[in-house]
């Protein structure tokens, strides 16, 4: 049964800011890490790394998040660093940091079900050092969903008769066992995976891996004990410098793969080429993204828009510009239907989903324009339409509808 108490924290998300809510019972504490009213991580004082490594695993064995572990600036929520380093330097897209942090609260909710007594307490916070991963925070009906999900694995866990084991624990093999007879591997039965680890690597439920290694517990050839978290990834120690003291730009130089146009605002100025971190300065002009593949529509969105005193950002693949716009935060978003890998729609019903770009105006841009095509691209959240090829004049028109220049 899940506690009372745990589905009113759930239905008061909404309610809280920036911060941490506790919630404990008398043996373990969980923090769950708060933005906005929305959930952006959990981890607990069992095996908060453990679970990290295993849920990178999982969800995205190829990044090498050991390289964004070296820029984060202290231990306190050090995963949602990470994530957002990995975001920010398009190594993980909002989707996969999603994918993770659903994965690890998931977890997190099962053993939270298990509990009768829970106590909470609410922690403010200053804001959170991952501005790029808050995007993928968990809003109320999400956590919900994950909850449900993790009631059903308690309930496997509990009709395997499994109630008076923790998935935390480690089987250990005991001396003289026979490996013949072995339901599983030896090298899993070594002390060093708990039981969530075995059954990643065997692509099964963790119930049926436990129920598995039970009898064997019984007979005394193996049993079930406590093992250490892993350790916490270095922490780099070295100050990083203030936006005051990176020097602006004298010139700059439009590269052919640049994300950014030139940007008229004098001594400031952005620029992303040859792999270099964007100089971030203040701006005055508004910025525009175009979300198209076509190298045509861009030049002639550019062609309009910059001489109109306009910042333009480009972006072909969406996937892997969402970092880009969460950086900039354009002020208004023109999205093609038609992309590589990804629909059109379904962009812009995530993007109106992202409490960053929840009130940003996203105008459709596309030659499907028919009553239909309008009807279902107001439907998942866009602003307006504008037909292709687009006209200098009507362009200019929705654009200063939406944004005041």
């Amino acid at each position: 049964m899940i506690p009372t108490k745990l589905t009113e924290e759930l239905d008061n998300l909404s309610s809280h800011g920036d911060g941490e809510l506790i919630l404990h019972d008398q043996e373990v504490v969980w923090n769950l890490q708060i933005a906005n009213g929305q959930v952006l991580y959990a981890s607990d004082g069992v095996h908060p790394v453990r679970r990290w490594h295993r849920t990178l695993k999982l969800n995205y064995p190829k990044w090498n998040w050991t390289d964004a572990s070296s820029q984060i600036s202290d231990s306190q929520n050090w995963e949602c660093q990470i994530l957002n380093q990995g975001i920010k330097q398009n190594q993980l897209s909002l989707i996969r940091a999603k994918l993770v942090i659903r994965s690890v609260i998931q977890e997190c909710l099962f053993d939270l079900i298990r509990c009768s007594d829970l106590q909470s307490n609410w922690k403010p916070l200053p804001q959170l050092k991952a501005p790029f991963c808050q995007s993928a925070a968990l809003s109320s009906w999400e956590m919900k969903t994950l909850l449900s999900r993790a009631s059903k694995i308690q309930q496997e866990w509990q009709s395997a008769n499994l109630s008076h084991l923790s998935p935390n624990l480690s089987p250990t093999l005991r001396q003289g066992a026979d490996p013949e007879k072995l339901p599983v591997s030896r090298q899993y039965l070594t002390g060093e995976s708990t039981l969530w680890d075995i059954a990643l690597q065997l692509k099964k439920t963790v119930a049926v891996v436990t129920q598995a290694l039970t009898p064997l517990a019984e007979k005394n050839i193996l049993n079930f004990q406590k093992i250490p978290d892993l350790s916490t990834p270095i922490v780099n120690k070295t100050p990083h410098l203030s936006i005051a003291t990176v020097k602006p730009a004298a010139t700059v130089k439009q590269a052919s793969n640049s994300l950014v146009s030139p940007i008229r605002t004098g001594a400031t100025a952005f620029c992303l080429s040859g792999g270099a971190e964007p100089r971030k300065v203040i701006h005055k002009q508004p910025i525009i993204a175009c979300i198209d593949d076509s190298p045509v529509i861009t030049h002639t969105l550019r062609r309009i828009l910059v001489p109109a005193g306009y910042q333009m950002i480009s972006i072909q693949e969406p996937m892997r510009g969402f970092a880009q716009l969460i950086e900039y935060k354009p002020d208004l978003i023109l999205l093609d239907l038609l992309l590589p890998n990804a629909d059109g729609y379904s962009i812009c019903n995530f993007l109106r989903n992202t409490p960053v770009f929840a009130k940003t105006p996203m105008i459709i841009l596309t030659a499907q324009n028919t009553l239909v095509d309008r009807a279902r691209a107001i439907s998942n959240g866009a602003s307006g339409f504008l037909g292709k090829p687009p006209q200098p004049d009507e362009l200019l028109q929705i654009v200063r509808k939406y944004i005041a220049h």
